[in-house]
């Protein structure tokens, strides 16, 4: 079996994670990592893992800022009748906040922007769905991660 960073062959691999990816590794990589379970696999298990594909790729939503944000906000909140400085305060914000948001030179985080559509009542964050790419087969022959950081180098 094949360590899935180091491409070292080896009988006993544990399932670490290492930058967020959970991998078959070697005793030796898995100390890039975090140990999730202590079950070692073996040459035929992990054979029977690599051979999995799904036929459909996932879907993952990701929360996106509108591009008009700074417009949207500063137009509510004028027809609104509040000034900046009262609005700052009602949401708890710094006053030098409210004005980069309402100039565009600062892109509010999710939950400032959550926060905004409450208050103001307008929509300022879109979801997207993206689609996970099928995973592909993979062989005892073929490129590690190992091997491609050594390729990049």
């Amino acid at each position: 079996m094949q360590c899935d960073l180091c491409g070292t062959e080896e009988e006993n691999l544990v399932s670490a994670i290492v930058e967020g990816t959970e991998l078959n590794v070697c005793r030796n990589c898995a100390r890039y990592g975090k140990i999730v379970e202590k079950k070692i696999f073996s040459a035929e298990q992990n054979n029977n893992i690599r051979q999995i594909t799904s036929k459909e790729p996932e879907k993952q939503t990701i929360e996106v800022i509108v591009p008009d944000f700074a417009d949207k906000i500063k137009k509510k909140r004028e027809q609104l009748g509040i000034k900046q400085k009262d609005f700052a305060k009602k949401l708890s914000l710094k006053e030098s906040l409210v004005h980069n948001l309402e100039t565009g030179s600062f892109e509010p985080s999710i939950d400032i922007a959550r926060k905004l559509e409450r208050f103001l009542k307008i929509k300022l964050v879109e979801e997207y769905e993206d689609k996970k790419t099928e995973t592909m087969k993979l062989d005892s022959n073929e490129i590690t991660i190992g091997d491609l950081i050594k390729i990049k180098s």
